[in-house]
């Protein structure tokens, strides 16, 4: 998806600027030529890079400019200012970058650099085979982070999925809606795995890990060994006994799931649909059919829709917002069965729906590690450098549980799977590096974009200021009396300016070690 933004073009930087325009520390958008352009100054001088973010095109103007990096304000991506490279999920490709001088106390921005190749892994004792298990967001950017690092080995992907690594936020939002064409999706072409010299292994399952013989044997009987291997297999949605595997009844996690919901509503826009689930999934699912012109309502146990993630505050302002285009909220109910294009809840209420899409939460898909021996508890237990109890195992994304400040955790974000993904690739290479990411998760509803920093999972006090009816919201999350967590709308600084600020605290002060010994089998 690209992100398309009317912004001012600023000035030609090719022209030149007066350095007092651009004070140490700060940055000017301008332009050179046709590219918009980002010139920062540094303590070593001026830097010019691309002022378009290479993962959704958003415009790099808006972001926060913090240890010469340049932060995108959409989803939090990060470039190198020297260099254009791309520093963390969600993007991978760097930034174009422009030779600087000044000149007579002016800045200006010259020819375009070329980027060299980058710089390959110093040389270590690296696994030769290295297997990936899983398709979705932290198998691909491990994968990522070890071919720009160099890996030359054996790399293979075994993805029960029968499409390559695809933008899977997108598919509740944008694909349902009918606004992302299905180009948009993959995440790579399907012809670069190979120039990569990556193994592909799609529609797959693996039945077992050997620990002992260091293998992965597959449903179909094949054995792949491998020095490293990253479990990278997510999450599965859960069920709803009383609705069965009716025809009409719908889940939401894969492409293969979109497309099959999208044929069924496409000619339908008189069609009156039900959503059991007021969470992100549910939200974005409602919002994107009511885009389409079903009719829409929304079933819940909950008392206000992300009121135990978000609290109540946000929770009634989010119900606002799809009230007003429409959808209509059975709050603190059950489903009790489906007849048929009519649902039945606990308290005797009949719907029409002609079809019912779930969203009640995901469980990790951690079966595969608990056969194989390895530890896990409330998904796959890893250390501080996502290793599992078993030598040369990680485990990243939403299966993981990884210690942060003090407590385990699993989250079940885009980005911090992305991020895990990397942190993992580069353990793997023998770094020793620990994965302290601040979870950072947005959803768009309606044209409104909310965005998340903090882990919300333990929260005990929360202050709002503003309101997403004028898309112009900031809350505050506390734990304890600290600062844990913030929710914006339209303050895309101050959210970037939080997931700053914890970083630096958790690096000095909260920064779990890797552990020297695997961790604890969970009794």
């Amino acid at each position: 998806m690209t992100v398309h933004a009317v912004v001012d073009p600023g000035p030609d930087l090719k022209l030149g600027v007066d350095v007092d325009a651009v004070p140490p520390g700060a940055f000017l958008v301008g332009h050179a030529g046709e590219d918009s352009v980002l010139l920062a100054h540094l303590n070593d001088g001026f830097h010019a890079v691309s002022a378009t973010c290479t993962h959704y095109g958003a415009h790099l103007g808006g972001g926060l400019l913090a240890d010469n990096e340049i932060r995108c304000p959409c989803h939090h991506a990060a470039f190198d200012v020297r260099t254009g490279a791309a520093l963390r999920a969600p993007a991978f490709r760097a930034l174009k970058t422009w030779r600087t001088e000044t000149r007579q106390g002016r800045g200006f921005v010259r020819e375009e650099v070329r980027r060299a190749e980058p710089s390959r892994t110093p040389g270590r004792r690296h696994p030769r085979r290295v297997v990936i298990i899983g398709g979705g967001a932290a198998g691909y950017a491990a994968a990522e982070r070890l071919h720009a690092r160099g890996f030359d080995g054996e790399l293979t992907i075994i993805s029960a999925d029968a499409s390559a690594p695809y933008d899977r936020p997108n598919l509740s939002k944008g694909f349902l809606a009918g606004t992302a064409p299905r180009e948009w999706i993959p995440l790579s072409d399907f012809a670069a795995y190979a120039q990569r010299g990556i193994s592909l292994r799609l529609n797959r399952r693996v039945s077992a890990i050997d620990c002992g013989t260091r293998r992965v044997i597959t449903d179909r009987g094949g054995h792949i060994p491998f020095d490293a291997l990253l479990l990278a297999t997510g999450a599965a949605p859960r069920r709803l006994a009383p609705l069965g595997g009716h025809g009409r009844v719908f889940l939401l996690r894969t492409l293969k799931d979109a497309e099959r919901l999208i044929s069924f509503v496409s000619d339908a826009s008189n069609w009156s649909a039900v959503v059991v689930g007021s969470g992100f999934i549910g939200l974005e699912v409602a919002a994107a059919l009511r885009h389409r012109g079903l009719d829409v309502q929304i079933v819940s146990r909950d008392a206000h829709p992300l009121g135990r993630q978000l609290g109540a505050d946000a929770g009634r302002m989010l119900q606002r917002l799809h009230e007003a285009q429409g959808v209509r909220f059975h709050n603190g109910r059950a489903v009790e069965a489906y007849q048929g294009r009519a649902l039945r809840l606990d308290d005797g209420t009949t719907l029409p729906a002609d079809i019912v899409v779930v969203g009640v939460g995901v469980l990790p898909c951690s079966r595969l590690a608990t056969e194989a021996g390895i530890a896990t508890q409330n998904g796959i237990l890893v250390d501080a450098c996502l290793r599992t109890s078993v030598k040369g195992i990680y485990a990243a994304g939403d299966v993981a549980c990884y210690p942060h400040r003090g407590e385990p955790i699993r989250v079940e974000h885009w980005v911090h799977a992305m991020r895990q993904g990397e942190v993992a690739a580069d353990n793997m290479l023998g770094d020793e590096r620990p994965f302290d990411a601040v979870p950072f998760f947005w959803t768009e509803q309606y044209g409104v974009e909310l965005r998340a920093s903090g882990w919300l999972g333990g929260w005990d006090a929360c202050q709002s200021e503003g309101s997403i009816a004028d898309r112009d919201l900031l809350v505050r999350y506390f734990r304890h009396g600290r600062p844990c967590g913030v929710l914006t709308v339209g303050r895309d600084r101050e959210n970037l300016e939080f997931e700053r600020e914890s970083e630096k605290e958790g690096s000095h002060v909260t920064r779990e070690p890797c552990s020297t010994s695997a961790p604890v089998t969970a009794g």
